[in-house]
């Protein structure tokens, strides 16, 4: 059996990033996959992208990656852009957007927010014709997913219906649910097609808040507050509390 931490949505929280790494490394899990949006939103965007590099054997391409090495113009996007720096935009770029494999039996997918579309955007209450869509034959091996691991939606979550089993693991950086670190274990016998024990945990990892409002306060990037308030109540900014 083999554990796999998978992290998301890590947004330029350095000391939420840490906590999350230190809880896996205690944990004494050895392979880290990513599911995308390294950067953006927070302050520490070159950072989180350097550890991630250093630490994740997969990483995955999320929306937040995808405009901020692909488009210009927007504020938000520019500061970011400025900070992170061509060698790592370039990185960024090159990203794949899913990731499957054999685990005790089951194919299991990783996308951000769906394996065919990164603005396919799925939560627990969407309707279930949407939702799998994330289950649907991709080109790399032509077949359906018995389970879909995802990021994108910020809120944690495991999900069975129909024979298959949808989980999201949170976002690590910028929770909207509640305000703890957030990431996910899959545990099983990996690369096997023979059907045996399959584990799906989610973990919340509380971190320092008040040091990443600290280090947010520290700079002059747009939506500052907004990403303040974020951090602090877990209420996504377009919603009222």
């Amino acid at each position: 059996m083999e554990k796999i931490a998978v992290i998301s949505d890590i947004h330029g929280n350095l000391p939420a990033l840490e906590a999350v790494l230190e809880d896996i490394k205690n944990r004494r899990i050895e392979r880290i996959f990513c599911l995308g949006d390294l950067a953006g939103k927070g302050p520490s965007s070159a950072e989180t992208v350097d550890i991630i590099r250093q630490h994740c054997e997969v990483v995955i391409k999320g929306n937040w990656d995808y405009y901020l090495t692909e488009q210009t113009g927007h504020e938000i996007l520019t500061w970011h852009q400025s900070i992170l720096g061509v060698e790592r935009l370039n990185y960024m770029k090159e990203l794949p957007i899913y990731k499957e494999f054999y685990i005790s039996g089951k194919l299991l997918r990783l996308c951000h927010a769906s394996p065919n579309d990164l603005f396919h955007r799925v939560y627990l209450s969407t309707e279930q014709s949407k939702r799998i869509k994330l289950f649907e034959a991709t080109s790399t091996l032509n077949l359906e997913a018995d389970v879909v691991g995802y990021g994108d939606i910020h809120g944690a979550h495991v999900d069975n219906f129909d024979g298959k089993t949808i989980f999201n693991v949170g976002s690590v950086g910028n929770p909207l649910d509640i305000t703890e670190a957030s990431y996910g274990i899959i545990e099983g016998n990996l690369d096997d097609k023979n059907k045996g024990p399959f584990t799906i945990s989610l973990v919340r990892v509380p971190y320092d808040i008040e040091l990443a409002i600290f280090h947010a306060a520290l700079t002059n990037m747009p939506e500052k507050q907004e990403y303040i308030n974020e951090l602090k109540t877990g209420i996504f900014r377009g919603r009222k509390a």
